[in-house]
């Protein structure tokens, strides 16, 4: 149970989580389903993780600027992900609307997952 508590294995078991969803969907669905969408798994696996890292090592070392922290990580996650829909889409993509709106739908279950990472941490610190 301990275990569970861990953010990098609470990661690890939703980004697999997500995997399957994503796995089941393009068997039962494939026209919901870009055919780039392991690309856009693959850029916010890495992204979303990375983000948590830089979160945790700001905190430790600045806890108390802890609001500006949490918006430079949503404002790197906005832009981060502009940039990747912008290069992604640049190269003749077909299907863009498709591409995007998977992408956004990815984006939003990862952002979800920050959120209530954010939220579980909330306690302990508000003792």
């Amino acid at each position: 149970m301990v275990l569970l508590k861990n953010i990098h294995i609470r990661f690890l078991l939703f980004s697999a989580a997500v995997a399957a969803l994503i796995w089941i969907l393009s068997l039962v669905l494939p026209v919901v389903i870009h055919d780039k969408v392991w690309n856009i798994y693959l850029f916010l696996l890495i992204f979303s993780y990375s983000i948590i890292l830089l979160n945790g090592f700001l905190l430790k070392a600045l806890a108390e600027n802890f609001f500006q922290i949490m918006i430079l990580a949503m404002i790197l996650r906005i832009i981060g992900s502009l940039v990747f829909i912008g290069i992604a889409v640049w190269p003749n993509t077909q299907n863009i609307i498709l591409f995007i709106a998977d992408f956004f739908v990815l984006f939003l279950f990862y952002l979800l997952f920050d959120m209530f990472a954010f939220l579980s941490n909330l306690r302990p610190i508000s003792k």
